[in-house]
């Protein structure tokens, strides 16, 4: 973990800045007549403003501070971007360190003439915040040193939408366990469409996503409100994962502002995979690369092929009801059915499982007679269901039925390379591994 933890990116948000100044002198002038010299020169000045967008040009109006008679200011109008700090009298800012109430400090960038600082994002929205200045002045005999506090509020944002996460898998109780294929998902409350790049940039930036031990891994924007989050490859087995949203307070568009979410803390077991071979009508499970045990199956015959591709467990059902009719099959009709199935893992929304089928059991190991679920006996059926979670992984190989999709009908997330993967980022890079990169707000030593 990083010693020092920084800002990275939070949206734009409407800034109402209540400052007072308070200044001490770091070395007292001991000559006579230096301070009538000082008034003669008139007091040191800054001014407080807003950009327009991140590294954009800093806008006015902007409010005048006297850093020789502190008082209470307020920026009037609305941020709509970093916050810039600028000298207007003669001399040098030397230093400049901003923190909000917790100690965490403010990523931002002086200027190449020591006469201002900005911030390298706005300020989140109903949060207070303190500016250390070290300002150096050429007077007569010498360099005058002060050191400067700027406290600076920011409003809260105003009434209206609330842009929050729900994330997944689960309602985000600690412990539970999943396998190393599982997605993190993050649902939107409010649609962030493809349109509006600039506030997808902001809400991709703001979910962050650690892991230990760390596994590169990215967000992908599935839809207008759904993003899924996943590893470059799998988890690692016994991993501890934690989903945060850093949108609380951030101004994402005019009509928009985050609001708290509840994070999400999951942990990963071993990495187990099924592996049907449609050709050799076999399924191989393994666990953690090794091979426990080999099992004779049926998978989908002409018309009704299973799908190939990586898929995810999506959950385990002791007894389900299967109908023809749910995937289309007419009642009436010769390939209609209507049974009791027992030890059935399901992998996909449309009704794909894993399950036992004893009226099949001449066929498995070599012959395809199922209407698009992998048949095998009530025994292996029963040891699966008890060997695989949610989030364990099932390939179908040597097939001949359609790809599974990457979204839609379950976690198909897998079927997509790595750098098909990066292109439904809106950062347009690729990112920092988690652990090392997410939240804006970081605190430091």
């Amino acid at each position: 973990m990083p010693s020092r933890r920084y800002v990275q990116g939070w949206g734009a948000l409407s800034l109402a800045v209540g400052a007072v100044l308070v200044t001490t002198a770091a070395a007292q002038d001991p000559a006579p007549g230096r301070a009538a010299v000082a008034a003669a020169r008139g007091p040191a000045l800054l001014t407080v403003g807003t950009c327009s967008v991140t590294g954009g040009l800093c806008r006015v109006p902007r409010t005048t501070v006297s850093l020789d008679a502190p008082a209470p200011v307020e920026l009037p109008g609305v941020a709509t971007g970093p916050v810039d700090l600028a000298l207007r009298t003669p001399g040098r800012l030397t230093d400049v360190t901003v923190t909000d109430r917790r100690g965490r400090r403010i990523a931002g960038r002086a200027g190449g003439d020591g006469t201002r600082w900005t911030s390298d994002v706005p300020l989140p929205a109903g949060g207070a915040y303190t500016a250390r200045l070290v300002l150096e002045e050429d007077r007569p005999g010498g360099v005058r040193r002060r050191i400067l506090r700027l406290a600076v509020r920011t409003a809260k944002a105003p009434e209206g939408e609330r842009l929050t996460v729900a994330f997944g898998p689960g309602e985000g109780a600690p412990g539970r366990t999943y396998g190393v294929g599982q997605p993190v998902t993050a649902q939107l409350s409010h649609p962030v469409p493809a349109a509006e790049p600039g506030a997808r940039r902001i809400v991709e930036r703001a979910l962050e996503v650690r892991s230990e031990p760390r596994a590169e891994g990215a967000w992908h924007w599935v839809d207008a409100d759904t993003l899924h989050y996943r590893p470059r490859v799998y988890w690692p087995s016994g991993a501890t994962v934690r989903v945060r949203s850093g949108l609380d307070g951030a101004r994402v568009t005019d009509r928009l502002h985050g609001g708290r979410s509840r994070p999400l803390t999951f942990t990963t077991g071993s990495r187990v995979e099924a592996v049907t071979d449609v050709a050799a009508h076999e399924m191989r499970v393994y666990r953690d690369g090794r091979l426990l045990r080999v099992i004779p199956v049926t998978t989908g015959k002409p018309g009704f092929r299973t799908r190939v591709g990586t898929k995810v467990v999506l959950g385990k059902e002791s007894m389900v009801r299967m109908r023809g009719d749910s995937i289309g099959i007419a009642r009436g009709s010769r390939e209609f059915y209507d049974l009791k199935v027992r030890w059935a893992t399901r992998v996909t929304w449309s009704g794909e499982y894993l399950h036992a089928a004893p009226w099949s059991l001449d066929a498995q190991g070599s012959e395809d007679v199922s209407h698009g679920c992998t048949g095998m006996s009530t025994e292996a059926a029963r040891w699966l269901f008890r060997t695989v979670r949610e989030g364990d992984l099932v390939r179908v190989v040597h097939g001949y039925g359609e790809p599974m999709t990457p979204f839609g009908n379950g976690y198909g997330d897998w079927n997509l390379g790595w750098p098909d993967w990066l292109r439904g980022s809106a950062l347009g890079v690729r990112p920092a591994r988690p652990g090392s990169a997410g939240s804006p707000l970081r605190p430091a030593l």
